[in-house]
């Protein structure tokens, strides 16, 4: 992770809110797919460190 700790959010324990770490989800790669109700999105993360969410 280029030497940088992953950080954790801590909520409220009535107001859980699930917390997915990027990379996880795209692997070795730069882009995951996924799916809502049949719609499949793609999320990239970008050179500069950014996330896009595409239809």
């Amino acid at each position: 992770m280029d030497g940088m700790m992953r950080q954790t959010r801590q909520q409220p324990a009535n107001d859980h809110v699930p917390l997915h770490q990027a990379r996880d989800l795209t692997g070795d790669g730069n882009k995951a797919e996924i799916d809502l109700e049949g719609q499949v999105y793609t999320l990239r993360i970008t050179r500069a460190g950014k996330l896009i969410l595409t239809k």
